[in-house]
């Protein structure tokens, strides 16, 4: 690895992802920690300082800048991590914190934004004039590209797709609202369906899990998907429906040329995305339903942090 190099972070409501990242993308050294291990806000900003120490630690060469992709509205000016629906962190300085703690350059943004500057410059996106990604994850988090460039709206509050209302009357959301995107369509939300239908279905694939003492979750409401098992594809079905709908709606906004799905739900692949695209393809408007692509991200699970490891290499170019 060159003697330069920079650490990129991604924090979700779930887990954190860190990465030594190098000047061609290739990650050196991963480090996993589990969100939720911080109680409140000064505990969580310990998990990041002690995640980017030991990445650091494992680096071959100096760590010119560390880049933070967090769950948050974050201002673009300030790196203020203004409200955060998951995760304690409500007004954090986080840019200013993180820099003085850390003692190197460091850049700030909003996860799914920096998941979407890393798929238009180098991945699923590229080339595209406008763009548009939804991460699937314990929420959904959302990217826009528009002429070009990365949209973070006034206050860094663009592209929050989650929490589209697509049913008025749906289940309560974190935010407060009802039938947001996200209760219906998150990794959160896959595993809620997966549960019911453990309870309801005993002989399904999910019912024997549950018997056997197993933890119904999305994830594995995905292995069993790929497995075959038919209630499984049909949860899986089910929530690339409702991604459908929200696709279709960020379609008849933007007009994307392409719309990319990333997090940790798109494991599902075809079994997610095919039921979405063919919602679209029966919703949306003509022409852009038809010119849209409708894919995954390149870097999968990654794109967030590889993403804000391309932010804090932005600092030192």
């Amino acid at each position: 690895m060159s003697a330069g190099c920079v650490i990129g972070v991604d924090l979700g409501g779930t887990k954190l992802l860190a990465g030594v990242v190098d000047a061609d993308l290739n990650v050196h050294h991963r480090v996993f920690r589990h969100a939720r291990e911080g109680k409140g806000p000064d505990q969580l900003l310990d998990v990041l300082v002690a995640a980017v120490e030991e990445a650091r630690e494992a680096a071959d060469g100096e760590v010119r800048a560390v880049g933070f992709g967090v769950p948050s509205l974050v201002d673009p000016a300030t790196g203020v991590a203004n409200t955060t629906v998951h995760l304690p962190l409500r007004d954090v300085p986080l840019k200013d914190v993180m820099a003085e703690r850390l003692g190197v350059p460091v850049a700030v943004d909003n996860d799914a934004n920096a998941a979407m500057v890393a798929e238009h410059r180098h991945g699923a996106a590229v080339g595209a004039s406008c763009a548009a990604l939804l991460t699937l994850g314990t929420g959904i988090g959302g990217g826009i590209v528009a002429d070009g460039r990365v949209v973070r709206g006034a206050h860094g509050g663009a592209g929050e797709w989650g929490h589209m209302v697509i049913a008025a009357d749906g289940p309560l959301c974190t935010c407060g609202n009802r039938g947001c995107l996200e209760m219906l369509v998150s990794g959160t939300a896959l595993g809620r369906a997966a549960a019911e239908a453990a309870v309801a279905l005993p002989d399904s694939g999910f019912g024997r899990a549950l018997a056997a003492g197993r933890s119904i979750t999305g994830m594995l409401a995905t292995e069993l998907a790929h497995d075959g098992d038919p209630v499984a594809r049909d949860v899986v079905a089910s929530i690339g429906h409702y991604l459908g709908v929200g696709i279709g709606n960020v379609v008849n906004i933007l007009n994307p040329e392409v719309v990319v799905v990333g997090g940790g739900v798109i494991a599902a692949g075809e079994l997610l995305l095919a039921p979405a695209r063919k919602v679209v393809a029966e919703r949306a408007l003509a022409p852009s339903r038809d010119q849209v692509r409708i894919v995954p991200t390149r870097f999968g699970d990654a794109s967030g942090m590889i993403g804000a490891a391309v932010l804090a290499m932005d600092l030192v170019a």
